[in-house]
């Protein structure tokens, strides 16, 4: 009942918010879903079908309600190599299929989706939570930067050129004069209504007004500029006129279903998949910053996971959390789950029934949207907070921004969380110190401090001087949190040198885990460890039921 009460308050709370912010995301869609369908090379009606299934899909059973999902560019580049290289196999069989690339694509996505749910099932979307800030910072900043780099693209024309191996490939020619003056002119006034009506009235939302007043502008002004519909022809398309997505039997009939088939579009599945969750994992992390709630970034992998399954069975492209799209919805006041299935339905709408109206709205009115919601999205505070931080983080914060724009946001976000758990590390490494005293009975006492880890062990066998010291020894490890295998292996090592030497040694303030596990590893221990009401109460990492064999004999 609770669960049912929480679902039924998601698509009830804010309603009219969510439709209208739903309405607007999905004008904001079209162009960049188009525009990555050209970079992949498939059909935008293809592309613009998986967003559909992919949007309503997470909108409905994903765990951040008000997080937008489509046929995002950051999976869509993926997959160009996989399509050309589908083709040319397609003609190499037996019966030559001249759109295998296509087919191949497909299967990739619902192996993607696959994956994704197997992540979500492992409940591998908790570990999202444990990137760093400064990596977060770096993905916006990052994102944001590629998002505006593709609107700048959109101020230009797409031509068929045909090379001199024959083969065919688009090329952008910039607008020139009158034409790019009144581009300019358009995205202005769209970005300055976009400004200006939040300090009028928030009771109906600027993005959504912007496009309406600007393709009214372009509409009774009869200006000759780049529309939605224009733009489609120029990369190829047909217009916007689709059909309601049906099973694809064409798939079954011409995918070979054999291991080699499996080889090839694993990889690229694979890191579809890693790229699909991480965005939308990220995403999730920013709207959860936004609204100040709490999403569940398993239930999300899920529901993304579904979604590629479903849409690769109905003849889509895979997709993702976007968040561009994303942000333009919070920032129209979409909140609830209704926002994102206004979106899927809305943009099923235009394809099967209003395309001839959809296709006059203008690129400028679309591009000042996308603009304003880079100026929204990029973190400004970056740049005042930069020299304050720690300057780990910073170098951070700007690799994984560089990263983004000239490689993609897997390995960028890889790169970052690599990097700050080095930095990690290496603080620690250092942080471990060894307080020495003489007690009266002629004793040296080492009283340990910082974490002891496989990062510290070199500093913390440094801090002994085992031929030197007296005859007996105690080590107190009180101020100290001895962390994992590594650690009790350095103190099992410790322990036979003092030993080797003819001298007695101690160890005290040990935890329940650690006393447990140097048992096993020798009996001698019960000697060498000192008892005490007082010893720490933290537990280790690893199950000490599944450390039975002497701590020498592991792999550490």
């Amino acid at each position: 009942m609770i669960l049912a009460h929480k679902a039924l308050k998601s698509f009830t709370q804010n309603p009219k918010n969510d439709i209208l912010a739903g309405i607007t995301v999905s004008l904001a869609m079209i162009p960049e879903v188009v525009a990555f369908a050209f970079v992949a090379q498939i059909d935008p009606l293809v592309a613009l079908s998986g967003a559909f299934i992919v949007g309503l899909i997470t909108a409905v059973f994903g765990g951040r309600p008000g997080l937008i999902s489509g046929a995002a560019g950051a999976v869509a580049v993926i997959f160009v190599n996989l399509i050309s290289e589908g083709h040319a196999k397609g003609l190499l069989f037996d019966n030559p299929v001249d759109n295998m690339g296509y087919f191949y694509l497909l299967a990739a996505v619902i192996l993607m989706g696959i994956i994704q749910v197997g992540a979500g099932v492992l409940k591998l979307g908790r570990f999202v939570r444990l990137i760093p800030h400064s990596v977060m910072m770096g993905f916006v900043n990052g994102l944001a930067i590629v998002i505006f780099m593709a609107q700048v693209r959109m101020f230009s024309h797409k031509e068929l050129e045909v090379g001199a191996d024959g083969l065919k490939k688009y090329i952008n020619i910039p607008m020139q004069g009158s034409e790019l003056y009144i581009m300019l002119g358009l995205v202005g006034l769209t970005m300055a209504i976009i400004w200006l009506l939040p300090k009028v009235t928030k009771k109906i939302p600027a993005a959504l007004t912007a496009i309406l007043v600007t393709t009214a502008v372009v509409v009774f002004g009869n200006l000759d500029v780049s529309t939605v519909g224009s733009y489609i022809i120029e990369g190829g398309g047909d217009g916007l006129k689709g059909e309601f997505p049906t099973p694809n039997a064409e798939l079954w009939q011409n995918l070979p279903f054999n291991l080699n088939t499996l080889k090839f579009i694993l990889p690229y599945a694979f890191l579809a998949a890693s790229v699909g969750l991480i965005e939308s994992l990220m995403t999730m992390n920013l709207v959860d910053e936004l609204t100040e709630t709490r999403g569940n970034g398993n239930r999300e992998c899920v529901a993304q996971g579904a979604g590629n399954i479903v849409s690769g069975l109905f003849g889509g492209t895979g997709g993702c959390g976007m968040i561009g799209q994303t942000v333009i919805n919070i920032n129209a006041g979409g909140r609830g789950r209704l926002s994102g299935i206004m979106m899927a339905l809305t943009l099923l709408t235009f394809i099967l029934f209003t395309d001839q109206y959809i296709e006059q709205v203008p690129i400028a009115a679309l591009v000042g949207v996308m603009f304003m919601m880079v100026i929204e999205t990029f973190a400004w505070s970056s740049f005042r907070i930069i020299r304050k931080i720690p300057i780990s983080d910073a170098v951070v914060l700007v690799i994984v921004s560089a990263v983004t724009v000239i490689f993609d946001l897997a390995i960028a976000v890889f790169i970052g969380v690599i990097v700050s758990a080095l930095v990690f590390a290496w603080k620690n490494a250092i942080m471990i110190r060894a307080r020495k005293r003489i007690k009266d009975d002629g004793t040296k006492i080492y009283e340990i401090w910082g974490p002891l880890f496989f990062g510290s062990i070199q500093n913390f066998n440094s801090k002994f001087d085992v031929k030197n010291d007296p005859q007996n020894v105690e080590i107190d490890f009180v101020e100290s949190r001895v962390s994992d295998h590594s650690a009790l292996e350095a103190i099992y090592n410790l322990v036979n040198k003092y030993e080797a030497e003819g001298k007695t040694i101690k160890l005290k303030h040990l935890s329940e885990d650690c006393k447990t596990l140097m048992y096993k590893a020798s009996p001698k221990f019960k000697e060498v460890i000192i008892e005490a009401i007082d010893d720490p109460r933290y537990h280790l990492a690893a199950d000490p039921e599944k450390f039975t064999k002497p701590l020498s004999e592991y792999d550490i």
